[in-house]
């Protein structure tokens, strides 16, 4: 394991990363295979530079380093090409706000996500789990991927508008929300930004469901907007609500428009995809699975799990958490110097760009005994006190750590025990699955049959 010391009195390892290629330096490596050329680099050094064209790129991989990255948002500000790419997607939200805009966004935002709300919130979770649940046929195959898919939409969608929304709603969101992921990557990893003019069939599809999500979030906004009907305990009356404590301000409705575009974006395929990791997981791993229903049966005794039932069901939790080492949704997330600063020992210029990948660290055998291992055991208190600070990111670190992990969680603890309770999940023999390194890291169909508890 590594140990912490002293920044001024530890010897920092730099390296270039090998592999490099005239004027496209390492892209190729970044665009076939992103994770496992990422996860070879911390044998090289605590700081490695990359070159992406032939702009340099510097990927801290000791979590010392990530932890200075992450800490000192005003120098470490969001940036990068992948914040340039999203931004028109995702408009001026939490996820690619600058230092400044960001700081007033989260006292904006923050009070939509505090305890009082999630509890009502898990009451939309709570009918959701039951739901989703009682719905498969024993022995029929279904796909993992798209039941948490449909599940985490159905959750957040009703989180953040309250009302009933009608079925064409969820549907619509849905449907464009994997195509708009998808394109989002595509273009944030062409460094060429020539992708994105072409006439491509899937550049008509990304562009027509971004089209169409947007449309969507407009209606919700002006439906709010005319009923005026007060507090309905969603999101989005929390938006409308909000007001910065230092300024008095509050939120214009395209501010709030943002705001939703980046929560639906954040808080629906992530949580799907760590979730869809998660039956994988348990799938190959039957002791894991049997120490889930076990604390299952004992916690709810068949009935199923309500919101003041988390706290007690502790091995699911575990579970999740260990999912999102192995699989973590936000697997490479972008900084931007905006100001000359030092990182390990090494001077970085204004406009210097950084990556932190909690997939990287998340599988440094220096920092995870064992690390490709499936043991949600290391999550107890006394193995996970031994973790270093900074090694384990699910979530990110610092002030823009994401503002709905305890909504993530708690939604992600109801799922498993809700299904877990009813459904033992059996693997496909020979089924064969690869992360898919996107905007968030997902797993792509994933074939499995629930057979009776």
């Amino acid at each position: 394991m590594r140990t912490a010391q002293h920044p001024a009195t530890r010897h920092w390892r730099h390296a270039l990363a090998p592999g490099r290629l005239p004027l496209a330096g390492h892209a190729l490596l970044m665009g076939r295979k992103p994770l496992q050329f990422l996860a070879s680099l911390p044998a090289y050094g605590d700081l490695v530079e990359l070159r992406l064209g032939p702009r340099p790129v510097f990927l801290p991989c000791h979590p010392e380093l990530v932890q200075q990255v992450l800490v000192n948002a005003r120098i470490y500000d969001t940036g990068g090409p992948v914040k340039e790419k999203a931004k028109p997607i995702l408009g001026n939200g939490l996820i690619t706000s600058d230092w400044a805009d960001h700081r007033r966004q989260r006292r904006l935002v923050q009070p939509a996500f505090q305890a009082a709300r999630i509890a009502t919130y898990a009451e939309v979770m709570e009918e959701e789990c039951e739901a989703e649940s009682t719905a498969w046929t024993a022995g029929r195959p279904l796909d993992v991927s798209h039941e948490m898919l449909a599940l985490t939409a159905r959750v957040t969608a009703r989180a953040l508008f309250s009302t009933d929304m009608a079925p064409h709603a969820v549907a619509e969101i849905q449907h464009c929300l994997p195509i708009v992921v998808e394109g989002a990557y595509r273009q944030a990893i062409d460094p060429t930004g020539l992708l994105a003019r072409l006439p491509l069939a899937a550049n008509r599809r990304f562009d027509d469901a971004l089209t169409r999500l947007n449309q969507l979030i407009d209606r919700m906004i002006d439906d709010y907007k005319r009923a005026d009907d007060g507090d309905r305990g969603d999101v989005l009356s929390a938006l409308f609500a909000a007001q910065d404590d230092e300024t008095g301000g509050t939120m214009s409705d395209q501010e709030i428009h943002d705001q939703v575009m980046t929560l639906l974006l954040a808080g629906i395929e992530t949580t799907a995809s760590a979730l869809t990791w998660a039956w994988f997981l348990l799938g190959r791993n039957p002791r894991a699975e049997a120490a889930l229903h076990a604390e299952v049966d004992e916690v709810l005794g068949g009935r199923a799990p309500r919101y003041a039932d988390v706290p007690r069901l502790a091995h699911t939790q575990r579970v999740f958490s260990e999912a999102l080492r192995l699989f973590p949704p936000a697997w490479l997330v972008t900084r931007t110097t905006t100001e000359a600063t030092e990182l390990g020992g090494r001077r970085l210029p204004p406009a210097s760009d950084v990556l932190i990948s909690p997939y990287v660290l998340h599988r440094d055998p220096a920092l995870f005994p064992d690390p490709e291992s499936f043991d949600p055991d290391r999550w107890l208190p006394e193995r996970a006190k031994d973790v270093a600070r900074g090694a384990y990111l699910p979530f990110g670190g610092g002030s823009r750590k994401c503002i709905g992990d305890v909504f993530g969680m708690t939604e992600a603890t109801l799922a498993l025990a809700a299904i877990a309770g009813r459904w033992r999940m059996r693997p496909i023999p020979r089924t064969k699955i690869r992360p898919r390194p996107q905007m968030s890291l997902t797993a792509g169909p994933l074939r499995m049959i629930p057979e009776p508890r």
